[in-house]
């Protein structure tokens, strides 16, 4: 099985901490299909709202594709989500009771479809990124000094 990852949002994984992650389908048109294998997407500041009993990804950017007719898409509208009813479920009651936030972790094509790897979150405190950014820096120290050993 070939993926083929598009977009990840790194700064998500910086900012919170990850509780659930699911794997979801995405509704979308012919030019937005070519303009993200163009890879000309971005998901920061991204998130997962909810209309009814539907998912929808807000503030994703897919920029215009160039040879697209004047039929072409609007970069930042909403985009529906394809998920099982019990996964709306779950992230609907999560979202509402215990105050997590739902965020889109990367893009990617699975079989020739765009799949959105997205997550129920929970925001980090400003000690908690201080105390990711020292255990990043360690490990790059030791990764490093393996390498000159070697």
């Amino acid at each position: 099985m070939s993926i083929l990852i598009i977009q990840e949002n790194k700064t998500a994984r910086y900012d919170y901490h990850i509780i659930e992650t699911f794997e979801a389908g995405l509704v979308l048109t012919g030019s937005e299909v070519k303009a993200i294998r163009a890879r000309t997407m971005q998901l920061k500041d991204s998130y997962v709202s909810f209309k009814g009993k539907e998912a929808f990804l807000q503030n994703a950017h897919i920029s215009e594709y160039k040879a697209s007719s004047y039929n072409n898409h609007h970069p930042e509208r909403l985009r529906k989500l394809l998920l099982h009813q019990h996964e709306l479920n779950a992230i609907y009651d999560s979202l509402r009771e215990q105050g997590l936030t739902c965020v889109p972790l990367k893009v990617y094509f699975k079989k020739g479809r765009v799949k959105v790897e997205i997550a129920l979150v929970k925001g980090k405190k400003n000690h908690d990124k201080r105390e990711a950014i020292k255990k990043r820096d360690v490990d790059n120290q030791l990764r490093r000094v393996k390498q000159t050993s070697r």
